[in-house]
């Protein structure tokens, strides 16, 4: 039986490790939708795929010189074909920092032997995964779990998918489009236990994805407000990051700030990254090139 001053040390301890949480300073890089292909632009949608080598080399160099707890890559480091990684992550491995990766649709664009490999080319040991860092838990997920084009021709979950974008397009829902995807019932199963965990451990949360979910907009995950009704009833998630939507994108909903980040491939030059920092009750973006910089009030759980 657990004595009073059990308890209350327990409490005490709960109560300190929220105020490390909240008072902790972190700092870390983002990059969105680099895409890159050793191939010809296309202008009419604004991707010039070969031209993202140099501007994520431009990008780790500005990364380097600061003092970053990791760099995350929020999907789709390549635009297509396996070959595409032998040439861009090199220049990932010369990044200082710890570098974590999310997966998004074009990452799958390859022959369909090699889809099963994606996870560890990148170094992933699931497609779907969290980490802490400065008081902070990171929930990383994988949009094209159910999908027409991450998975192998005889996974029953390319059924699942055909389906729910066929209920998508019967609603009539802007993002019924089939190059999003959604969650599976057991990742977000898993995503569910993740949260409770975090909440008791008294750890603010960041969630990652490749795509969107709020606002609406084509790009969202097709199952975008089941996941947003989950995360309205979490006091302590402060931020969803991810990218997809070239165009960028901001709302704040429900005390959460849904940050969608600029494409890195989209223009002949200029370039799309950011710095994040969370201390206390402030989300600073620094942005670099197309990223604009947002300065961020945080909710208290």
């Amino acid at each position: 039986m657990l004595s009073r001053r059990s308890v209350l040390a327990a409490s005490a301890a709960l109560m300190a490790s929220r105020a490390g949480a909240a008072g902790a300073r972190l700092r870390f890089g983002v990059i969105a939708d680099p895409q890159y292909a050793e191939a010809p632009p296309n202008p009419a949608l604004g991707r010039y795929y070969a031209n993202s080598l140099d501007k994520l080399r431009a990008a780790v160099a500005t990364l380097n010189r600061e003092d970053l707890s990791f760099v995350v890559t929020l999907g789709d480091i390549i635009d297509r074909d396996v070959a595409s990684y032998d040439r861009i992550l090199p220049i990932y491995r010369s990044l200082r920092h710890e570098t974590r990766f999310v997966l998004g649709n074009h990452d799958f664009d390859v022959a369909p032997d090699h889809r099963g490999r994606v996870t560890s080319l990148l170094g992933l040991d699931a497609a779907y995964y969290d980490f802490a860092a400065g008081g902070t838990r990171f929930m990383v997920l994988d949009g094209s779990d159910v999908s027409l084009f991450g998975l192998p021709p005889n996974d029953p979950r390319r059924t699942l998918a055909a389906e729910r974008l066929k209920r998508a397009e019967a609603t009539g829902l802007v993002n019924a489009k089939p190059w999003n995807g959604s969650l599976s019932d057991v990742q977000f199963a898993w995503l569910e236990q993740c949260l409770q965990a975090a909440r008791a451990a008294g750890e603010r949360v960041v969630v990652l994805n490749h795509y969107p979910v709020a606002p609406d907009n084509p790009h969202n995950l097709w199952d975008a407000n089941r996941l947003t009704a989950l995360l309205a009833r979490q006091p302590h998630v402060i931020a969803y990051f991810n990218g997809h939507n070239h165009a960028g994108n901001y709302v704040e909903r429900d005390g959460i700030h849904y940050v969608n980040f600029h494409g890195m491939v989209d223009t002949p030059d200029s370039s799309a990254f950011a710095i994040v920092e969370i201390a206390g009750d402030r989300l600073e973006i620094q942005g670099f090139g197309r990223e604009p910089s947002r300065s961020l009030t945080l909710k208290t759980a």
